[in-house]
């Protein structure tokens, strides 16, 4: 008798490797190679990304996300400076201070808002009451911002446009933590380089690891901010995450990225979580929290349904809100969405 179909919504973080990913990174084991980035697949990964922008640009590949923005933003932000993000953001809530850690001491300054987005006006209010001379208070270095946002929502490359030109105005770099960025795109139908670089991201943290990687997030420059590679480097290696083979991270990159699959796979798991969606939109006394406009999905569950849901073996996270969150990856199988349909409705 076959296996149920697992009910596994926890996060895409717990989705296998993609097999391509694993081919790329077996053919990257063949022979020897030069160490800390001075090898074909990093050198390749630094082409195909100043391709998917249209113009040259500086990376390092590093295992984790917290690494990667906790790094983008030690090089972004001083010490006796502030970084402007979300309240809802992950290097405000799930970072452990890495962000604080990595910059000697910069300051989160959180803003809150609705769907984890930061709104023009909101970000204005509290830039036009800054005043870099007064020295009781923390000013601002750097604006970042989250696609998809930890509530699942999406950017669109216009808003970033706004809030980039904003915080330009006022000084700040603009950091982009895309740690789903892929779902977002796939959502919204932009180009990475229309939500990054040419909306006036400074730099840039792509995701991978929740698309397919077995661990890699880029860090990417762009324009002026390519000339503090050689700072964000000794910073990584200082930090302990400048890794020897750096050819296995960027061989998992270049195998997503060089024709589009890390694209596929987003659209695959936002498909499952569109479907998971609607499912639950139709349980009596079941609402949707937010928009779902990526492969997460927030909804409000009675309790009787959410332990129902777990005898049965469901796994989703309760968030802090109140709400529950379901996590489709790219290896969500459209029975699970079947089989979960089939438990609210028993």
């Amino acid at each position: 008798m076959a296996e149920p179909a697992p009910l596994a919504f926890g996060s895409d973080t717990t989705a296998p490797v993609h097999m391509r990913v694993l081919q790329a990174m077996l053919m990257a084991n063949a022979g020897t190679a030069s160490s800390y980035g001075a090898d074909s697949e990093s050198a390749q990964l630094n082409r195909l990304l100043s391709d998917m922008f249209g113009r040259e640009v500086a990376c390092l590949p590093v295992l984790s996300g917290t690494a990667a923005n906790a790094l983008a933003l030690s090089i972004t932000c001083s010490p006796i400076a502030s970084v402007l993000c979300h309240a809802e953001a992950h290097i405000a809530r799930d970072e452990r201070g890495a962000p604080e850690f990595f910059t000697g001491g910069g300051k989160l300054t959180p803003l809150d808002s609705p769907h984890a987005r930061l709104t023009l006006g909101g970000v204005q209010s509290v830039l036009a009451r800054q005043d870099r001379s007064f020295v009781h208070a923390t000013p601002f270095d750097v604006l970042s911002l989250t696609n998809l946002t930890e509530y699942g929502t999406a950017y669109r490359a216009a808003e970033i446009a706004e809030l980039a030109g904003l915080a330009h105005r006022h000084g700040l770099s603009v950091h982009l933590d895309g740690a789903r960025l892929a779902n977002a795109l796939a959502f919204t139908g932009e180009s990475v380089a229309d939500v990054s670089v040419k909306a006036g991201v400074d730099v840039l943290c792509l995701g991978l690891t929740k698309t397919g990687a077995a661990g890699c997030e880029v860090i990417v420059l762009f324009d002026e901010m390519r000339e503090r590679l050689p700072e964000l480097l000794a910073r990584a290696k200082r930090a302990g995450h400048l890794p020897p083979k750096m050819r296995f991270l960027s061989a998992q990159a270049n195998a997503l990225l060089e024709d589009g699959l890390w694209l596929e796979l987003a659209s695959t798991a936002n498909a499952r979580a569109q479907a998971l969606a609607t499912v639950l939109s139709a349980v009596p006394d079941v609402i949707l929290a937010q928009p779902c406009e990526g492969n997460e999905v927030f909804v409000r569950l009675p309790a009787p349904l959410i332990r129902k849901l777990k005898t049965a073996g469901a796994q989703f996270y309760e968030w802090h809100d109140g709400s529950c969150r379901f996590v489709c990856a790219w290896s969500t199988p459209e029975a699970s969405i079947d089989r979960l349909e089939a438990v609210c409705r028993a």
